[in-house]
């Protein structure tokens, strides 16, 4: 197994934002990832602030490089541009990996509870495209499980707990420490949006969810205590809003140039209006900072103002870090031992099947021997084979889960023709 990709910590905004995968675009990304000749199974984890491809491969070299050259791909940029920003992790690694990510460990916000969510639904909607198979369908089922004991278990999650509350909290600091009474546009209807109108609702704030579909919107609108409108109506709320929140899953930006110019010229000497791009890709053409009349605040904001607000939660990473050992090592043991079992049972059937045809030869050839002699002989030659399996039986399970585990069983299986 390995997993290459990119995460916040070495990769800048603008590289971010161009390998985002959207909803709309990942089946079509499932897909071209697994023709590739090296990659066995897949599943993509893009969020706002990480892209990343787990892959199961033929050969390591060779699959690391085909994930390095789709990512550079959907970068636009050669390979050798990307590639000192990439994180890359194999077989052990993978798995420890992942439980951080699940667990919010390695999220802008720590202990975040949105990205659970989102590693759930990259494995699952990766079988249902049947890009992952058994390998990584079961890596992901108990990463999840790890992400929710983290949370469970420590208070990993207390206080500001996603990326929304805290786009939340930023609109609220502009107006002085609260959004009550302010009017707020959120632009998208889907989990984050969602969760930024009911942040923002519980503030007091009048939100408005703008949304293509307005059912949609308005489901989300409501739980906030407020209204939903079409896209169509955006320009006009956004002349009346004193701040936006966009977090669209569209691929362009929803509030571009041409529509902001108008926006705030029909706005005249109004206070500034607050926007916060969540978007990735960006919802706001982001050459549109610095000008006047509007605030634009984007990711980059949103991390530093996390990374203020998160500093108590670092006391409860040690115990995080522990159940996280505990259940890789959990997940590890049984790969292992799953892992050994077909290779074992394939072994254990070979040699039964050349022994019971021996004697039964023997016994066509032999009319002397009694049947009580007969079983003795039976007897005998099972000992003796569950003596000559058990070392490699043992050795097997020993190393399965391992590179050196899957060397053994490549050799028994060539060895015995299995």
């Amino acid at each position: 197994m390995v997993v290459v990709g990119l995460e916040p910590e070495r990769a800048p905004l603008d590289l971010l934002e161009r390998v985002a995968v959207g909803d709309d675009d990942l089946g079509k990304v499932l897909a071209d990832l697994r023709a590739r000749p090296n990659l066995v199974e897949v599943v993509v984890v893009s969020t706002c602030l990480r892209t990343e491809v787990y892959a199961v491969v033929e050969r390591f070299h060779d699959g690391v490089a085909d994930l390095q050259a789709f990512i550079a791909e959907r970068a636009g940029m050669p390979v050798e541009a990307v590639v000192d920003h990439l994180t890359v992790q194999f077989d052990d690694m993978v798995a420890h990996h992942v439980f951080e990510v699940a667990s919010g460990l390695r999220s802008a916000v720590l202990g975040e509870t949105e990205v659970l969510g989102q590693v759930r639904r990259a494995g699952a909607r990766a079988s249902a495209e049947r890009a992952a198979g058994p390998v990584l369908t079961e890596l992901f089922r108990r990463a999840v499980q790890a992400g929710r004991r983290v949370r469970t278990v420590t208070a990993i999650a207390r206080g500001s707990l996603s990326l929304s509350h805290v786009a939340a909290e930023l609109v609220a600091e502009r107006f002085g420490g609260s959004a009550a009474g302010r009017r707020v546009v959120v632009v998208g209807a889907g989990e984050m949006g969602a969760s930024v109108a009911s942040a923002l609702g519980r503030d007091g704030a009048d939100v408005v969810v703008a949304n293509r579909n307005v059912a949609k919107g308005r489901a989300a609108a409501e739980a906030a205590g407020g209204s939903a409108v079409g896209l169509e109506m955006l320009a006009a709320e956004l002349e009346r809003a004193d701040a936006a929140v966009a977090c669209s899953a569209a691929s362009l930006p929803v509030l571009d140039g041409d529509l902001l110019a108008g926006v705030l010229a029909a706005r005249g000497e109004r206070p500034a209006l607050v926007v916060v791009d969540l978007g990735m890709p960006r919802n706001v053409d982001p050459t549109l900072r610095g000008v006047a009349g509007l605030q634009l605040l984007d990711l980059d904001e949103i991390r530093t103002r996390a990374d203020r607000a998160m500093a108590g939660r670092h006391a409860e990473i040690a115990a995080a870090d522990a159940i996280i050992a505990a259940e890789v090592e959990r997940y590890r043991s049984d790969v292992r031992v799953r892992g050994a079992a077909p290779a074992v049972a394939a072994l254990r059937d070979h040699v039964e099947g050349l022994r019971t045809s021996a004697v039964a030869r023997s016994r066509q050839r032999r009319s002397d021997l009694t049947d009580e002699q007969w079983e003795a002989v039976d007897r005998v030659t099972r000992d003796v084979i569950a003596q000559v399996l058990h070392q490699p039986t043992v050795a097997l399970k020993d190393a399965a889960g391992t590179q050196r585990g899957e060397r053994l069983v490549e050799a028994l299986r060539a060895l015995f023709d299995l």
